[in-house]
């Protein structure tokens, strides 16, 4: 058999003999129909009456990549794809002529425009008769072998082209997850919201708990980091007049990886005016609702040994009652950092020597609570001190109006009635400052010019952040977010 670089050598033998005849990568072509449309129109003349054999109106150009070929002497098949889907031709000598012969220097992989009319074989497939041909694009490197089904995982994610070439449910995700933000944009359209851009690079990050990419920008010759978040941002909209707005942008965390982590991915934020957190626990339960209908057709979301049900009413629980639940633990009756951590060492939960009374705290529950929280589940009221951009509640300011909501044991969005007192957002964010000081590293970051705006005063707001490769993840029935995310972060493949 021979070796990829003997591959290659013929292949470039092969490119260099068409552009004798003519440029084998032109710059433009005339395509009348995609694959499946051709077969469409076929179809539509059957049931128009045309006669089996009749296709002098069926004149097509079709053009893609060849993806299969068989020949049999004097008749060659192709199997041609593009990118709505697969359609056959059939090649013959007394129709080509020369153009026959040249079919010696077509390849597996590459790409040809042919031109020619609709009939159906004897088997019944609906197959363009080749009147015209030509390689529009000569690949130079040969498919891997049993490239129609790869199924090594670094091949299919650091090469994510040859993974998209050879398997049809690759491709299927990344159309369901373009989708899949079609909706949630139509979602917030149709809701009033103005879609914005914030920046990407900032002075300051904040907005969530986690750590920051940096980078230098050398005409300011000043330190910058990507974008954790769109909160901070956005909020400052609503002090400049806004009451209705969101932000699809991608955000770029620099911490671990796993099934559910990316270091970059993107996140969509919301912030109405005159708002709280139960009317934008409604707004999430309408928008996978109406993301579902759209975009799989179905309330009942299969996603492994599970079936998800949106449309039953979503539990509403408060965090103090889950944690009861699951662990017997009453947090309330925990309030010191040393008491909380030995209930962690005790139950084999292990926290770094810098972790916060809050950080040990959602330790606890992520390890018991919320894996068990499979269908939609709302948890309600969190602790003040990990919630530092949230309102206090009015009738026990230990606890904020926030959420999370929670699907097959993992986080889907989280949620805010907006802290908009400028003197105790300032104070929280002091607090917080400390417990960095103090070696908390998933700890808030102060910004000064947030802070400014706020003085100028914000509408009491509802907020809501949630990333879309885990929507995507749970209408495709993916548990991996590798699997939803084109091109995933890998690690050094010489490792």
């Amino acid at each position: 058999m021979p070796t990829e670089e003997e591959l290659f050598a013929q292949r470039l033998d092969k490119r260099a003999r068409l552009r004798l005849e003519g440029d084998p990568y032109p710059a433009r072509l005339e395509r009348t129909h995609e694959a499946k449309a051709a077969v469409a129109a076929f179809e539509a003349a059957e049931q128009g009456g045309a006669q089996p054999g009749d296709t002098s109106d069926l004149l097509v150009s079709v053009a893609g990549r060849v993806t299969a070929q068989r020949g049999m002497g004097k008749v060659a098949f192709v199997d041609l794809r593009d990118g709505s889907g697969r359609i056959q031709l059939q090649l013959r000598q007394d129709t080509l002529g020369a153009a026959f012969e040249a079919l010696s220097l077509l390849d597996i992989g590459d790409f040809i425009q042919a031109t020619g009319r609709l009939f159906r074989t004897r088997t019944g497939e609906i197959t363009v008769g080749v009147e015209s041909w030509q390689v529009i694009t000569k690949a130079l490197r040969p498919l891997p072998e049993k490239w129609h089904g790869i199924t090594d995982m670094e091949t299919r994610y650091r090469q994510r082209y040859l993974d998209l070439i050879a398997n049809e449910r690759s491709r299927e995700i990344a159309r369901l997850r373009a989708d899949v933000v079609l909706a949630v944009r139509r979602f917030f359209h149709d809701r009033g919201f103005i879609e914005v851009e914030t920046p990407v690079l900032q002075e300051q990050y904040g907005g969530a708990a986690a750590r920051p990419f940096t980078t230098h920008h050398n005409t300011l010759d000043r330190e910058l980091y990507l974008r954790i978040s769109l909160e901070l941002h956005l909020k400052r909209l609503l002090v400049g007049g806004f009451d209705k707005v969101f932000e699809l942008g991608r955000v770029f965390r620099n911490e671990g990886i796993d099934r559910r982590h990316n270091p970059e991915f993107t996140l969509l934020e919301s912030y109405e005016a005159y708002a709280d957190y139960h009317d934008v626990a409604r707004m999430v339960e309408e928008l996978y609702r109406f993301v579902a209908r759209e975009v799989v057709g179905t309330m009942q979301l299969p996603y492994g040994e599970h079936v998800i049900d949106l449309e039953a009413p979503w539990r509403r629980v408060t965090y103090r009652e889950a944690l009861l639940e699951h662990t017997g633990i009453d947090y309330t009756k925990h309030t010191e950092l040393a008491d909380l951590r030995a209930i962690a060492r005790e139950r084999g939960v292990e926290v770094a020597d810098g972790a916060s009374w809050g950080t040990v705290l959602d330790a606890l529950m992520s390890e018991f609570v919320e894996p068990k929280l499979i269908q939609p589940t709302f948890l309600l009221d969190y602790p003040a001190e990990v919630s530092p951009l949230a309102k206090r509640k009015a009738d026990d300011p230990t606890v904020a109006e926030r959420f999370e909501m929670f699907i097959v044991g993992g986080e889907m969005a989280n949620a805010y009635s907006e802290q908009n007192d400028p003197v105790e957002q300032r104070d929280r964010m002091r607090e917080q400052a400390q417990k960095a000081a103090e070696g908390d590293d998933e700890a808030e970051i102060a910004d000064e010019d947030f802070l400014t705006a706020l003085e100028y005063g914000m509408p009491p707001a509802g907020g809501l952040g949630f990333g879309i490769e885990r929507m995507v993840m749970l209408m495709a029935g993916e548990p991996s977010i590798r699997e939803v995310i084109l091109f995933p972060a890998m690690r050094d493949n010489q490792r």
